[in-house]
């Protein structure tokens, strides 16, 4: 079988991508697998940078081409963002996929948070253990953000009794939270 990229070479490998349940595969020489990013067999290349840009449908050459045509977004016109601490450069971090300092984390912040965003997606709820000492005050609270999203519902249905009753029992809940209880 020929590689599927440039229809010159014998495909070696096969890579298969499962996206939102969609099975793709692709079958690629050495030589086009390179090119694009993908980790060949045998090689632990295994980074953050691929978990990110696999993540995001980004392909190495792109990510590349773009970092070759200084497209890197800066602070200023004269100042390339960069570690204060370790004096890491933004496209540094790229291409290596590793940070110089624990403060790189703030540094590059707004161009890791979007990022972060998309491959977490919506995922910002607690969902495994709670300590027994806090679980009943966060039971209450979660209860009343629920709450309070259904009583906004029901003042846009203009259903004013029911948002009514929905509002003396997140009172309720509220007051049970600041003396302590666990109801």
């Amino acid at each position: 079988m020929l590689c599927q990229q440039c229809e010159e070479r014998r495909a070696t490998l096969k890579f298969t991508k499962v996206v939102n349940g969609q099975k793709t595969e692709k079958h690629l020489c050495e030589f086009c697998a390179k090119e694009k990013g993908e980790a060949l067999p045998g090689t632990n290349s295994y980074s953050i940078h691929d978990l990110l840009s696999g993540m995001l449908n980004l392909d190495l050459v792109r990510l590349k081409r773009t970092l070759h045509l200084g497209i890197c977004r800066r602070k200023s016109k004269n100042q390339i963002l960069a570690c204060p601490k370790c004096s890491l450069k933004y496209k540094a971090f790229v291409q290596n996929s590793r940070f110089g300092c624990s403060y790189c984390y703030k540094a590059f912040e707004e161009k890791l948070e979007p990022i972060l965003k998309r491959v977490h997606g919506g995922n910002h709820v607690h969902r495994g253990k709670i300590p027994k000492r806090v679980g009943g005050r966060l039971e209450h609270e979660r209860k009343i953000t629920k709450l309070q999203e259904s009583m906004q519902g029901h003042i846009q249905k203009e259903e004013f009794e029911q948002a009514a009753m929905i509002r003396d029992e997140i009172r309720h809940l509220r007051s049970a939270v600041d003396k302590g209880d666990d109801e």
